[in-house]
């Protein structure tokens, strides 16, 4: 996908990663564009996880990440910090935190050294539970909540950063059906607000709702493209073995999922 220098949010140019001695990322290079939100898929074990990490600066790499325009590792931590927001897989928080200081967590970035909350970081953190339903619990200890009331603070963590660009690593765990339809309304409204959005999503249908796609197996690119781009359903059918295949439903490109034929058994049939 061609975009100009200018309108590309975060780069990769030859980005490598290596865990021990086994090689996860292939030298991929990918410039994600601004002001749009961008769903990265593919099977397990792809590297998407990975990938993700690496454009926040979470692993070394070789190869380059650039965030809007700068090389990301040349940007002052707490700079970098206010524009790129991140809400990883099963993160841990002290559970004897209130809802209300777990989000205040995201305000760090803004804040002195030792210094109180601002006005505007109170602002902020209010603003950002409200957005993920978690006002009417801020005061509770964060050990008592559910699964899916915890993704939501930790939701609202990320908001509160107030950054411009978003990664998210599974963000839709542990979330029920409406709460998942709120979280596509928010991210909507962050990018009608001009803010990147990139996010990891096993939920296919789910992730046919941003507007570009990144389709990974093995650690490579197999293609970045618009989500209602014919390209882009071919890509996502065949990295899934042609087990899903993308239909429009009610105005939205959804991923069903594509029954074998009658005369093939599934491998994990039971037997007599």
């Amino acid at each position: 996908m061609a975009n100009a220098p200018e309108n590309i949010a975060i780069s990769a140019d030859g980005v490598c990663v290596s865990i021990g001695k086994s090689l996860i990322l292939h030298g991929i290079t990918l410039h994600l564009a601004a002001g749009r939100w961008t769903s990265i898929v593919g099977p397990n074990g792809a590297g998407k996880s990975t990938l993700l990490r690496a454009l926040a600066g979470l692993m070394p790499c070789h190869g380059s990440v650039h965030l809007l325009g700068r090389p990301l590792m040349q940007i002052p931590a707490r700079e970098r910090a206010r524009q790129l927001a991140w809400l990883g897989q099963n993160e841990v928080a002290a559970d004897d935190l209130t809802v209300y200081d777990v989000a205040m967590l995201g305000r760090l970035p803004h804040q002195p050294w030792l210094s109180a909350p601002s006005a505007a970081d109170h602002a902020a953190v209010e603003q950002a539970l409200r957005a993920t339903q978690a006002w009417d619990w801020r005061y509770r200890a964060l050990g008592q909540l559910s699964g899916g009331e915890r993704q939501r603070v930790l939701l609202a963590r990320l908001l509160a950063v107030q950054a411009q660009v978003l990664l998210m690593d599974e963000p839709l765990a542990n979330l029920d059906p409406p709460h998942q339809a709120d979280w596509l309304l928010l991210v909507r409204a962050l990018v009608a607000q001009g803010k990147t959005v990139v996010s990891v999503l096993h939920e296919l249908s789910f992730a046919l709702q941003a507007d570009d796609m990144v389709v990974m197996a093995a650690g490579r690119v197999l293609h970045h493209g618009a989500c209602n781009a014919p390209a882009t359903h071919a890509a996502l059918e065949q990295v899934f073995d042609h087990r899903i295949y993308v239909r429009p439903l009610e105005g939205m490109w959804m991923a069903l999922p594509r029954l074998q034929a009658p005369d093939v058994s599934p491998h994990f049939m039971l037997k007599d």
